[in-house]
């Protein structure tokens, strides 16, 4: 009998550690779509090396016991070059695809898994984006393939106008931003949100520019001069980003505050220096001295590569990816979506919830400042002895906004 008790009890153990790693040892090929040319190619490098890095560090250890694997694909930054990309991808037996440098190949990616997944049943793929904020892509054109990680243009600038709106010397803003849905949506919903919040403030410029095309910025910095703005919204990027900062260095533009999205970005901690300490905001679900799990992968990729590790985002794609497995008991993607909606998991910010109706992550926001490393926030940005640091931290809920999605499950 007790033999017996102990071959049920054994094979009981066996059948649940079979059903938890059914996926276990399998290799999970996830393919990167994203600039390594052009203007955009230095984000894109970053964000390739980041995945690829982060790619060891959980494949020492995930609760799936999976392997990961990075296809990294040049897109050009192009909706067109994207949507070959993929197809070669996928050829290359890639079921995942993760993307974040522009919001066009973004819609690119959604476009062509709408049809490849309803004309290819058990050949689905699954696309992750880290990056790419348009809300458009969680609102009017959701897809249920597609699982949105960053904060969206509309979320940021929630949190960004309700910090700014207690900033007493915030009255006149001049908004440049690239001309793209991403530029043109932070145009729109800086001045919905401040109007609502600080009906007083005056916007007194707002410029569309084309996006990683420009070289010179110094033509509007003098306009921003001109202009008398004391602040300065934009969401530019990269090139982008940096050049803009480095025209106003140049130009003696010190009595402007910056209020960016993406200021930690490649490029753009070098082009501001010591001459922009104090004078530019950040907002994003992250910073350089974020304790926790995070915490040591930077500094070990800052080791590694004497680089930063900026893009956070990329922790949350393995963490989700990895419980998700293991709670369909499975990698096929089908099965992985399935639970992936609505799921709460903790990442290097708290807890996380994806929501269900629109698969926009719902994460907290920071607002940080431009000033030099040391004390508590030690780790600098591309070795400029300065770094953002957090003034201001907003929880989910303050950030979150509506969405319209009216999602087609299949």
């Amino acid at each position: 009998m007790k033999f017996a008790i102990k071959t049920v009890a054994a094979s009981v153990l066996l059948m649940s550690a079979s059903a938890v790693f059914a996926q276990q040892g399998q290799t999970v090929k996830i393919a990167w779509l994203d600039p390594l040319s052009g203007l955009m190619a230095a984000v894109g490098t970053n964000q390739l090396k980041s995945f690829q890095f982060l790619a060891e560090e959980f494949n020492k250890k995930n609760p799936a016991g999976v392997k990961f694997e990075i296809i990294g694909i040049d897109n050009k930054l192009s909706p067109q070059e994207t949507t070959s990309a993929l197809r070669s991808a996928m050829d290359q037996g890639a079921r995942y695809v993760v993307q974040g440098n522009g919001s066009g190949p973004a819609l690119a990616i959604m476009d062509a898994l709408e049809k490849h997944n309803a004309r290819n049943p058990g050949k689905e793929v699954l696309f992750l984006n880290y990056a790419a904020v348009d809300p458009d892509l969680t609102n009017s054109k959701c897809s249920y393939w597609h699982f949105r990680l960053d904060a969206d243009t509309s979320m940021k600038m929630e949190a960004l106008t309700t910090y700014m709106k207690d900033l007493p010397e915030v009255k006149k803003v001049y908004l440049i931003n690239q001309n793209y849905s991403h530029g043109q949506q932070v145009s729109k919903y800086a001045k919905e949100m401040m109007a609502r919040k600080r009906p007083d403030v005056q916007f007194v410029g707002d410029d569309l520019h084309p996006l990683a095309q420009v070289r010179d910025f110094a033509p509007y910095i003098a306009k921003i001069k001109a202009s008398g703005a004391d602040s300065v919204i934009t969401g530019n990027w990269g090139s982008d980003l940096a050049l803009l900062i480095k025209a106003a260095n140049d130009a003696g533009l010190n009595n402007v505050n910056f209020y960016t999205y993406y200021g930690s970005v490649t490029g753009s901690p070098t082009a501001m220096g010591a001459a922009a300490a104090g004078r530019v905001y950040m907002v994003a679900y992250a910073h350089m001295n974020l304790p926790g799990p995070l915490n040591q992968i930077v500094r070990d990729y800052k080791q590694k590569f004497n680089d930063d590790m900026y893009t956070g985002s990329i922790y949350h794609a393995y963490t989700m990816l990895s419980e998700a497995f293991v709670k369909a008991k499975s990698t096929d993607p089908v099965k992985v979506a399935a639970v992936m909606e609505g799921m709460k998991f903790n990442s290097f910010n708290g807890e996380v919830e994806m929501r269900k109706t629109d698969h926009q992550l719902q994460q907290g926001l920071f607002i940080s400042k431009w000033e030099k490393a040391g004390g508590k926030y030690p780790i600098d940005s591309e070795n400029t002895g300065h770094t953002f640091v957090p003034v201001k931290y907003y929880e989910p809920y303050v950030a979150s906004t509506p969405t319209s999605c009216q999602m087609k499950r299949p």
